[in-house]
């Protein structure tokens, strides 16, 4: 595998537990690393029958990762870190984060918490001279009508993602980020479950198709690599084309 070989390194997956995040700790646990994830369940058997829930062979730790204190207080399972990857991340539909409640709770889910997650790993990943990746959306580029959260924290994350790569360069450690564009997950099955939703979003992808996890993983394994070693502050959309027009 040589370049995508991460035998013997270490991966944490906050938000691993399903999704974009699943589909990327198996792909790094499958190129020999050993991946630990985060969750918001108590146990992995609280998992047990979803789809893209696979936790076999991943180390497992619940973490409310918009409790920051709680963030700080995790004593990990693991002593060193080589990649970090951030894909926790909700959203709040029926506008409810038009309410300051609803924005809130978004915003320190999907934004906050890369912050407190970035910072408290910060000394691991300056020791193994590692990387850091955040995945944001798409929806940073554009307007997405009734979520001005989920549009505000992910606009933020990119720009997040651009100052802590340079705040840590000289540590030694490269942060980048991953943009995914429609991504057939739990979080986006408001659109992928209604039919006139879905073909009127696929109309808008030149790649004619939804994304995977497979498809974000992907560009993860490049950012975590030697391939990008000057790679430094980028959010790479993974998108089929979608913010191309």
């Amino acid at each position: 595998m040589g370049d995508l070989d991460f035998t013997g390194k270490t991966v944490l997956v906050v938000g691993g537990s399903s999704g974009i995040g699943n589909g990327i700790a198996h792909a790094f646990k499958a190129r020999g690393a050993s991946v630990h994830v985060w969750g918001t369940r108590a146990t992995v058997a609280d998992y047990a029958g979803e789809e893209g829930s696979g936790l076999s062979g991943l180390g497992y730790a619940q973490v409310d990762v918009s409790d920051f204190d709680a963030v700080a207080a995790v004593r990990p399972a693991f002593t060193s870190l080589d990649v970090l990857v951030l894909a926790q991340g909700t959203v709040i539909y029926r506008r409810g984060e038009f309410e300051m409640a609803g924005f809130q709770k978004v915003m320190d889910v999907n934004l906050g918490s890369i912050m407190a997650c970035a910072t408290k790993f910060h000394p691991m990943l300056k020791a193994a001279k590692g990387s850091l990746i955040t995945i944001s959306s798409t929806a940073a580029y554009h307007a997405t009508i009734g979520n001005p959260a989920y549009n505000a924290s992910k606009a933020g994350a990119v720009g997040l993602t651009r100052t802590l790569a340079v705040s840590w360069a000289g540590d030694g450690i490269r942060v980048n980020g991953i943009a995914p564009g429609l991504v057939d997950t739990k979080l986006t099955r408001v659109t992928t479950q209604n039919p006139e939703r879905l073909a009127a979003s696929l109309q808008g992808i030149p790649a004619k198709r939804l994304g995977t996890p497979e498809d974000m993983a992907g560009v993860a394994l490049f950012l975590a690599s030697p391939l990008s070693a000057y790679v430094y502050g980028q959010t790479i959309p993974v998108d089929g084309g979608l913010i191309l027009s």
